[in-house]
């Protein structure tokens, strides 16, 4: 039987062949007699295969028993019977750690031959296997475990291209792989530095000058109240449950704060124009007001109102709105620093949810620069850095969804 698939790497135009699993790998069963190894294994949807631990923090394994357990050499692979949302048959993976080591019995381990092992480690990583699986297997008698017999699972087909199409596909993924890698590694850099650079721009309590300054400010900063940096005292929305409709003005509570942002996607609902007008009595939401969750498991949380679309906010969001007195961007960064968290932690009534009064929050006391032109200039360097972050992690969940498309469509 041949195939090709819907998408092929340039250049390569023959029909691939469908072997056997048995007919490129062998399936190793090699005890770690005399306990040659010890360092113990496990196989991860989510890591791949790693030190048992660096998963669990401690070896789970007992010495006594690992003489009985599988060698696992450097580029063998692993099945796992364990089901998860991820890996809905249980994954396997290929050993890159460059070591060997060893491997329960409940595993399969198997070394290929006569394929490139990049290939065949991203043909597992596809869901082209799992039809053959589901009708070959169950989850047996656990329902945490896929069962099959070996000799089942060695008769799975697995398309094989010419090996010169093997290696460039192999190489094509791992290039994409290692592509949102380093985009991931930039975005989690650019949080780290924007942890530390919060923690020394602004002065902990007592200090009139911050660790870091930027160029060309050199004046003492005030202590004031967080009232003090607004024109108007915090508000909410309303306190009753509102009436939501199919179509209307959009509603959002604390579910829609998603790291620090607003996310209209996971609005409450809508609701009518009659009712918003009601709320706008008390709150009209307006550009670069800025928002803190004040009860519930997510107390704390920040926003910034970026979007001049009408919508409304329900009571557990506290609404503030800078005017001319500060710098709206200002007060964002300064309302996610660890001296003002540390005060909502300590403020907040712990009943059955943590709530965390208006008056109160208008009484936190805050250290400011006097100049509005040095909060303007704090706002706009945190506000680069977050974007920064933003566009290092859209290129990373673009990068992952390509992947996702590229692995359902360059495999038969």
């Amino acid at each position: 039987m041949s195939s090709c698939p819907k998408l092929r790497i340039e250049g390569f135009t023959d029909a691939w062949e469908q072997r056997k699993l048995g007919d490129i790998a062998n399936k190793v069963s090699t005890k770690n007699s005399g306990i040659q190894y010890i360092e113990t294994l496990t196989n991860s949807a989510e890591f791949g295969i790693i030190s048992q631990k660096d998963f669990f923090d401690h070896n789970v394994s007992n010495m006594e028993n690992i003489e009985g357990y599988y060698i696992v050499d450097n580029n063998d692979f692993v099945y796992n019977p364990r089901i998860s949302t991820s890996a809905p048959v249980g994954p396997i993976n290929r050993n890159k750690l460059g070591r060997s080591g060893v491997m329960s019995p409940l595993y399969t381990v198997f070394r290929t031959h006569d394929v490139n092992e990049e290939y065949v480690e991203w043909f597992f990583k596809s869901n082209k296997w799992h039809k053959y699986m589901f009708f070959n297997g169950d989850t047996g008698a656990r329902s945490d475990r896929f069962a099959i017999k070996d000799s089942v699972f060695f008769e799975m087909p697995i398309p094989v291209p010419h090996i010169d199409e093997q290696r460039r596909i192999g190489l094509f993924f791992t290039n994409l792989d290692n592509l949102i890698t380093l985009h991931q590694r930039k975005s989690d850099a650019l949080k780290n530095a924007k942890k530390y650079f919060l923690n020394n721009m602004f002065p902990s309590d007592g200090e009139k000058f911050p660790k870091l300054r930027l160029e060309g400010f050199t004046d003492a900063w005030e202590q004031r109240k967080l009232l003090d940096l607004l024109i108007q005292p915090i508000t909410d929305g309303p306190h009753e449950t509102p009436k939501l409709v199919e179509k209307g003005v959009p509603f959002i509570s604390v579910d829609a704060i998603i790291d620090n942002k607003i996310d209209f996607s996971r609005k409450r609902g809508d609701i009518t124009e009659e009712y918003n007008l009601e709320c706008c009595k008390k709150y009209k939401p307006q550009l670069y007001d800025v928002y803190l969750v004040k009860s519930g498991s997510t107390v704390g949380k920040v926003a910034i109102v970026e979007s001049s679309e009408r919508f409304n906010i329900w009571s557990p969001l506290a609404a503030m709105r800078c005017g001319n007195k500060s710098a709206p961007y200002f007060l964002y960064f300064l309302l996610q620093t660890k001296g003002v968290q540390s005060q909502v932690l300590d403020k907040a009534s712990n009943g059955t949810q943590p709530n965390l009064s208006m008056r109160e929050l208008e009484k936190f006391p805050v250290i400011i620069p006097s100049s509005i032109d040095e909060q303007k200039c704090i706002g706009s360097y945190f506000l680069c850095l977050d974007n920064l972050i933003t566009l290092h992690q859209r290129k990373c969940d673009v990068l992952k969804n390509a992947k996702k498309f590229f692995l359902q469509n360059m495999f038969v």
